[in-house]
Formats: structure tokens, C-alpha cells, sequence
């Protein structure tokens, strides 16, 4: 990287469609899951440039960022990107313009990293994707699915992916953020006890009746059980707001609503006749609620590319 050049990215946010939860594993203690991660135009925005003169680390900026920055998981990405390539560029700023609501079930800290590492790559010409998701499943396990935004089918404890062709036409949703904050280790916590986890079979049978019903780009699959999300009964005992969320979110006219992740935002998809006139006349019905809805679409690869900045 050039000592003035800078680059930016877009970090989409995902949202769930569908996600079956399955027993811990022993190796390392975290849940098997299958689910299909939806990336959409929801995104914060990065920019990578040279630090300014006598720095003498990678610094993060973020407004209301919590907790040391170097815990952050963008600046950790960083780390591990100059690790693993060797990269010996001067000190950098990395900043992020926050617009995902965080704890909030939709991938904002892991869309972050991500976009991250696709900024170092592209400013160092180092590293595949192959690497990048590497690199990704270390940080956490929806960021190697947030490496290329788009449409994947997840295994695994979410590090096992199967591309899935983007929805055609797009799929509308619109987000409706809550007021507070849920922590994705009790969501599961709650999950255990509330004994929400299938038998590893039954796992099976719904990752291969995902891939048949999405692998060709529709908007959403015609069987909605398949858009049941296991932890969303943790996420409401946890938050009892959650459910007038979703109550609000059907009466708006949405095709199905349903918790995104672990919570707590509730998201409402819309993917067939007239999608985004149906999620704008959905949008008027809820206005005026605290937080505001916000309206997104389903978004691939391309929005979110790593591209020098003027």
C-alpha cells in the first residue's frame, strides 16, 4: 500500500433463514448448527488508510466502541492478516462507521472482521479467499461466510459452507432492531436448558432440505418450517419483547418473521408478489416504533468489493 493510498469496503449484515440447532461438540464445546446466512444492504462501512505520523500500531476507530480496541474484532482480523502473510506495511487506521445495532443477532463485530480482512488483501495483494476464511473461522464462526457476502449454507459449528446462488429476484426484508441487547452465550445457554438441541440426523435432513429449496436462487423456500429458527424460543424467554416484535412484524403484512441469529432483532421477509411494495407498505405500518424499522435486501459479493478511495 502506497503511503497515501486508503481503500473502503461495505460490511453487509446477515440474516438467518432458517437455523436448526444440534448438540455441543466435544472437541470444542460450541453447538453444530445448520442454517443458511442471507447477507443484506444493511452494512457498516470501513476504511483502511495510513495512520497518521508517529504511530507506532494498527489503531481502530469506532464511535462507541467498548473494551480495548486491539479486542476488537476488526483489529484482530488485522492482526491475524499480518501474521499469516507476513505484512509489513506501516501502521494503519482501520474505521468504522457503525450501522449494524450490535448484540443485535445479525453479524455486525463478524461482518466487520471480514470486510477487514478483504481490505488487507486487497491493499497488500496478499492472501486468497481460501485464507481469508481460514483466517475467519479463527475470529468466530459467522465470519468465513461473511468473507464473500452472499448467500451460504453453514454446517458445522457455522465453518462448514456450501455457496448458494443469489435470490432472484431479490429478497426484501425489513429489520426491526430492538432497544436493548442480547449475548449470543446465554442465548445458547438458555437453548441447553430449555433443551432446544435436534439429534445430529435430523440436522442432516434439514441441511439437505435447505439446499434444495434455496440452492437455485429463490427468494425463500416454499416449505416455512424450514425458516424456524431453534434459538428464537431462547431469545423470548431471555427478552419478552422479542414476541411483540414478531406479533407487530406479521400484522405488518410480512410473508414470516422470525429472530434473526441469536437475537434480539426481529427480521420480516418478503419474497413473493410485489416484495418491495408489500416490505414499504409494511415499513409505513411500523413507523413511528423506537427503534425505527429499517428496510434492506438481500446484496451478493459485489456490494460489498474492497476498492481504493480517492
Amino acid at each position: 500500500m502506497s503511503e497515501t493510498g486508503s481503500y473502503g469496503a461495505l460490511a453487509p449484515a446477515k440474516v438467518n433463514l432458517g437455523l436448526f440447532l444440534g448438540p455441543r461438540r466435544k472437541g470444542d464445546d460450541r453447538h453444530e448448527l445448520v442454517t443458511v446466512m442471507q447477507s443484506i444492504s444493511l452494512a457498516d462501512e470501513l476504511r483502511l488508510e495510513p495512520a497518521p505520523p508517529g504511530a507506532e500500531h494498527d489503531e481502530i476507530v469506532c464511535p462507541g466502541l467498548t473494551g480495548p480496541p486491539q479486542e476488537n474484532l476488526a483489529a484482530r482480523a488485522l492482526a491475524s492478516f499480518r501474521a499469516a502473510t507476513g505484512w509489513q506495511a506501516p501502521p494503519l487506521r482501520l474505521s468504522i462507521d457503525k450501522r449494524i445495532p450490535v448484540a443485535a443477532g445479525l453479524g455486525g463485530g463478524s461482518a466487520d472482521a471480514a470486510a477487514a480482512l478483504r481490505l488487507a488483501s486487497h491493499a497488500s495483494r496478499l492472501g486468497d479467499e481460501r485464507l481469508l476464511r481460514e483466517l475467519g473461522a479463527e475470529l468466530g464462526a459467522d465470519v468465513p461466510a461473511q468473507v464473500t457476502p452472499g448467500r451460504w449454507l453453514a454446517s458445522g459449528a457455522g465453518e462448514l459452507l456450501e455457496a448458494l446462488a443469489n435470490p432472484f429476484p431479490a429478497l426484501e426484508l425489513l429489520v426491526l432492531p430492538s432497544a436493548g441487547a442480547l449475548s449470543t452465550a446465554d442465548v445458547y445457554e438458555e437453548a441447553d436448558a430449555l433443551g432446544l438441541a435436534r439429534e445430529r440426523g435430523e440436522l442432516q435432513q434439514r441441511r439437505g432440505q435447505l439446499r434444495a429449496a434455496l440452492e437455485l436462487g429463490a427468494p425463500l423456500p416454499a416449505a416455512r418450517e424450514l425458516l424456524h429458527n431453534d434459538l428464537q424460543a431462547a431469545a423470548v424467554s431471555l427478552s419478552a419483547p422479542i414476541a411483540d416484535a414478531l406479533a407487530q412484524m406479521r400484522e405488518a403484512g410480512a410473508e414470516e418473521a422470525l429472530v434473526s441469529g441469536s437475537g434480539p432483532t426481529v427480521v420480516g421477509l418478503f419474497g413473493h408478489a410485489n416484495p418491495a411494495g408489500r416490505a414499504q407498505r409494511a415499513a409505513a405500518a411500523l413507523r413511528g416504533r423506537v427503534p425505527e424499522p429499517i428496510a434492506a435486501k438481500s446484496v451478493g459479493a459485489a456490494f460489498a468489493q474492497a476498492t481504493a478511495l480517492g
